[in-house]
């Protein structure tokens, strides 16, 4: 027996109504009448994901966040969140992303109308694939400072490799089942995710393109994240990749804790990444069979399994509430700087942070070194030389790092352990040194960040040895720095 209709169909109408509805541009192509549970009808054709993606997202972070898709009007049940029987004979499922008595201000969950819900699917079963390890002990420690020249790209005719295929750990710290942990890998990829998605049981991805753009399609909607932009997909989230060529980034996990925007102490209420800058994707959904099997793929406890269904996870077709994934573009990004004397510390800079208990203390920043003003008088502009209780790994999207302008190059990194020195190389010491100081621009045309973590990160044997990108005579950049001390001369 069919469940009872409610809006006996998704009306047929123009673009032009879906454009006034979501903010995207006129489009004249027809949209076609969509199948309801329990009431019959033919698909001619679905909306493409390019004109979805043409259009504007949900801004605000951490917002409660309301969204349908609107071939499906009226698919939000009113007043509550789980009727008897839902609009269109959908399921109502519920994603809890924090613990359901968590203090309001931390509480995160949202309610998923689908047209089938998750729990179809056959059973999970170990899948041998990527390069994910939380192992930290499979390889000594290393103590010293460490640079990887860019990490290689497959080339797709002589090895196709997708996002989940192109995982691999390079550093980390934590257990996943302990719940109190990160992880930093790299992903390089060549073809899409095809019939398959990603979700992490274990924690959070904040990913970082670096070459190539990603579609990611989740079950809250579709985003496209370029070079320049981040996306987070929180713990739970499904997603899937597509990829428009050769691609490269970067990613940091966290256990345990979900990303937040930093406290701004007395900078006051404006400032760094501002809230209204992040946006969230409009619902979109699929009612698509797939015969051959869909691949869900799980990351769990660190490894990776599998379970296949017949039929695509993005059948979402509304949802709301306050665990989303998300992207921010890092040009929006409002810098702070020292203008009078001196450097500021680096942490004026951080984007998002995953906070432990200890106050001020962060699991894991991600920080950025944007193009900005340097007018700092009588003062050595570059970072200065430092030794850290944080664990600093480094990357670059673009450009040049204003510490170090040869050898660390886009799309490979750096990591500076606990305690580990570091600081300008021994050519940026002697050009600052010496400069002219006039207010100048900084980092114009770069783009560098920073994970940042208070754990001790170990390196992985795929990050000193397997990848083959490890810079071995990183150290030598500091060689020529010579003393320059004088007791005669003040």
């Amino acid at each position: 027996m069919s469940l009872p209709c409610h809006h006996l169909t998704c009306s047929t109408f123009s673009w032009h109504l879906f454009s006034k509805t979501v903010g995207l541009p006129f489009i004249s192509a027809p949209l076609a009448s969509i199948p309801l549970l329990g009431c019959p009808q033919s698909v001619t054709s679905q909306p493409r994901a390019e004109q979805v993606l043409s259009g504007k997202y949900m801004s605000g972070f951490g917002n409660e966040h309301v969204s349908e898709d609107p071939r499906c009007p009226g698919a939000l049940p009113e007043g509550q969140n789980n009727p008897q029987v839902c609009p269109y004979g959908l399921y109502a499922e519920q994603l809890s992303g924090s613990a359901f008595t968590c203090p309001r201000p931390t509480n995160k969950r949202s309610w998923l109308y689908r047209i089938l819900p998750s729990v179809c699917h056959k059973p999970f079963k170990p899948l041998e694939e990527g390069h994910l390890t939380h192992d930290w002990d499979e390889i000594e420690p290393d103590p010293n400072q460490l640079r990887w020249k860019p990490f290689e790209i497959p080339k797709a005719a002589q090895n196709k490799m997708d996002f989940v295929s192109g995982l691999h750990t390079l550093c980390g710290a934590g257990e996943p089942r302990g719940r109190n942990g990160i992880a930093v890998h790299i992903f390089v990829c060549n073809t899409s995710m095809i019939d398959r998605c990603l979700y992490n049981s274990d924690g959070d991805f904040l990913i970082v393109p670096q070459q190539g753009k990603l579609l990611i399609t989740t079950e809250f909607g579709k985003m496209l994240v370029e070079p320049n932009e981040i996306c987070v997909i929180q713990q739970g989230m499904r997603f899937s990749v597509e990829v428009f060529g050769e691609t490269r980034g970067y990613i940091l996990e966290v256990y345990g804790a979900h990303f937040e925007l930093p406290d701004l102490g007395p900078i006051g209420a404006n400032g760094l990444a501002n809230p209204r800058d992040f946006l969230v994707p409009v619902a979109w959904y699929e009612d698509r069979q797939v015969p051959g099997g869909y691949t869900v793929i799980s990351k769990y406890q660190g490894k990776l399994f599998a379970a296949q269904q017949d039929y695509s996870p993005y059948n979402v077709v509304a949802w709301h509430g306050n665990y989303t994934p998300y992207k921010y573009h890092l040009e929006k990004f409002m810098v702070i700087n020292a203008v009078a004397f001196d450097h500021a510390d680096p942490s004026i800079f951080t984007v998002l942070t995953a906070k432990t208990t200890r106050a001020g203390v962060a699991l894991a920043d991600f920080v950025i070194f944007p193009p900005r003003w340097g007018v700092a008088n009588n003062t050595f502009r570059p970072p200065y030389y430092h030794r850290n209780c944080m664990s600093e790994f480094m990357g670059l999207i673009k450009g040049h790092y204003e510490a170090k302008e040869e050898g660390f190059q886009p799309g490979g990194g750096s990591l500076h352990s606990m305690m580990t020195p570091h600081g300008p190389d021994a050519d940026c010491f002697e050009k600052a040194s010496k400069a002219k100081l006039e207010p100048e621009r900084v980092a114009d045309g770069t783009m560098a960040f920073m994970f940042e973590s208070s754990l001790s990160l170990a390196v992985t044997k795929w990050g000193l040895q397997t990848s083959n990108r490890l810079d071995k005579n990183y150290y030598k950049c500091w060689e020529p720095l010579k003393s320059h001390f004088n007791p005669k001369c003040k």
